[in-house]
């Protein structure tokens, strides 16, 4: 109940056409259910008795009764496709929102391919559920109390067969749903998993061409595959189950009904059972065997649905890590950074820290280099200043105030990050670097890509800042693209721009333009560059070296040159390339 709680709210506008659908339906049943009463009537008094304004009057009740049916059926289709369609809508609308207030280490916790299916696969069988249910879960019990008490009124010793049968039908359907249920609540796992060997494929194809690793691609594609196959070949073997068991029950009810029917009529000479209403008992046994068959079938989809509701549910019942107080602060004063005794863990383990004991203290304005081996924490160390993880232990202040007191939109409006792995959207140039400052006049993204050395290259394009650029940035280089993210970056106007080694793909002299721009052109923005060259960061105010999540030196370049072995050493296989090139 509390699943289905949470999957009510997303249904909001869409209530009326909800609860519209099983009013119409609920009609259209007790339609169906009078429509047999009055044929034995029609054959009764009508047929056999030779009165032909009997049948006339009944036939016009009946077309009556069949275009009220029919409108009822049209009206509950109508509503119910429009509150299924409706309610996934805003379940989705609801589910990516809530990603979107994930912290970093949310979305770890669940895999990217795992949320895709999520709020496709499990979405699409839950909106299935959905409208069923609200036809189903009405017609299925209505039409079979009815036609069953009908029924009873008509001859409660012929009607006795639907005790003899219903108990088995029931017990069959037990039987599957308890075989059908563990290989449902696994096929989603899988999903999961295909969706994991695409998305890796497609984001890495030009690595798998590079290794000519198709084939291997291929095969992990197929298991996959396959395996849902099987999962879903079992489910479909269980459930198909369903139908001849069902059709052997109305057989064999029909033939019991016309025996111990015919026999009544005979031994009672008509008085306690006619022949009219014989044919009516028949037609309600087609009526509730055929609600129960809508039963097992709204049975099998729930079950199914079942599994896709808990993974959904886990989505909107997961609490950020990240949160902002009721009166946040929102102005950031000044780009200054203060880390006082911070250490942090991914996994909130002490034992498994990725910083530890970070005091570190930056002036607003101060141009910082951070520099030292794979995995030493320089990401990590940057992630934390704008709130995409949150630290352990400590104190980490911007402008003079805790990160924690800020709210998201101002602290991170005030920080602009270029990440390791850039991303391009698809859209014009000109919309991608809008990303930082919708707003922005043309003027102000030339001046940005000026100053990231992007413009060079732009205007050499046939349409300029309208160049389309495709899915992932896939039609501009790495370090084009890396120049791009930089001038988006700049557009917000941060009073602190983070570049995590995001200048690797252009060449030194491009490389010593933009640390030249950065430095005259925005002199007050804080400025923090990670990099493996030294010759990106040698001319920062100060240098920090990052070893196993601790600093290991602070000082310029002069000063670590001559004091921490760590620099020297990456300064000395650097020169000595250089020279080896020279």
């Amino acid at each position: 109940m509390g699943i289905i709680r949470k999957l009510a709210k997303s249904v909001r506008e869409f209530k009326k056409h909800a609860i519209l659908s099983p009013i119409a339906i609920a009609g259209e049943s007790l339609l169906e259910v009078a429509i047999p009463a009055v044929m034995a009537s029609l054959i009764d008094d009508g047929i056999k008795g030779g009165n032909m304004d009997v049948v006339w009057q009944t036939a016009l009740i009946l077309i009556g009764l069949a275009l009220l049916s029919l409108g009822c059926a049209t009206v509950a289709s109508i509503a119910a496709a429009k509150a299924s369609a409706g309610f996934a809508k805003n379940l989705r609308k609801d589910l990516y929102y809530k990603i979107q207030t994930f912290s970093f280490a949310n979305i770890d916790k669940f895999s990217t391919s795992s949320l895709i299916t999520r709020l496709t696969t499990d979405v699409t069988y839950i909106q299935m559920a959905f409208q069923m249910i609200i036809r189903g879960a009405v017609r299925a019990p209505f039409m079979f109390v009815s036609a069953l008490i009908f029924a009873l009124r008509i001859n409660a010793q012929v009607a006795l067969v639907f005790v003899v049968v219903l108990p088995l039908l029931i017990l069959a359907l037990i039987i599957m749903a308890r075989l059908a249920i563990p290989i449902i609540q696994r096929v989603f796992k899988r999903y999961d998993k295909l969706n994991n060997v695409v998305e890796e494929n497609v984001s890495a194809i030009r690595v798998v061409k590079s290794f000519v690793s198709e084939k291997q691609e291929k095969k992990k594609f197929a298991d996959a595959s396959q395996n849902i196959f099987k999962d879903f070949s079992k489910v479909g073997k269980i459930t198909a189950g369903i139908s001849p068991i069902m059709q052997s029950a109305v057989y064999i009810t029909m033939l019991l009904i016309c025996w111990f029917g015919a026999k009544v009529i005979v031994e009672s000479n008509e008085t306690a059972l006619t022949t009219g209403q014989l044919m009516t008992m028949l037609t309600y046994a087609i009526q509730i065997l055929t609600s129960l068959m809508m039963f097992s079938l709204m049975f099998v989809m729930i079950i199914m649905s079942e599994a896709s509701a808990k993974r959904v549910c886990e989505i909107l019942d997961e609490k950020p890590d990240i949160t902002v107080p009721e009166k946040p602060v929102k102005e950031v004063k000044d780009g200054s950074i203060d880390f006082e005794n911070v250490s942090f863990s991914y996994i909130n383990d002490k034992d498994k820290e990725c910083l530890t004991d970070i005091d570190l203290h930056i002036k607003s304005g101060e141009t910082i280099g951070i520099i030292g081996g794979t995995g030493t924490g320089k990401t990590t160390l940057v992630s934390l200043i704008s709130r995409l993880y949150d630290i352990t232990e400590g104190s980490l202040k911007v402008g003079g105030v805790e990160v924690k007191e800020y709210a998201l939109k101002t602290l991170r409006d005030a920080v602009s990050v270029v990440l390791q792995k850039n991303v391009l959207f698809t859209g014009t140039i000109t919309e991608n670097i809008k990303w930082g400052d919708e707003n922005a006049t043309q003027e102000e993204v030339e001046r940005v890509c000026k100053l990231a050395q992007a413009d060079s290259f732009i205007t050499k394009f046939p349409d300029k800042y309208d160049t389309k650029i495709e899915e992932g940035g896939s039609n501009v280089s790495g370090g084009q693209k890396q120049r791009l993210c930089i001038a988006r970056a700049l557009l917000k106007k941060p009073k602190i721009l983070i570049l995590d080694d995001s200048t690797s793909a252009v060449d030194t002299k491009t490389d010593r333009l933009i640390q030249d721009a950065l430095k005259h052109e925005i002199p007050e923005t804080t400025k923090i560059i990670i990099a493996q060259r030294i010759s990106s960061v040698e001319d920062c105010d100060r240098i920090i070296v990052m070893d196993d999540g601790k600093i290991d030196g602070i000082g310029t370049h002069d000063e670590l040159v001559k004091n921490n072995k760590i620099y020297r050493e990456v300064y000395d296989s650097q020169m000595k390339g250089s020279d080896i090139n020279g």
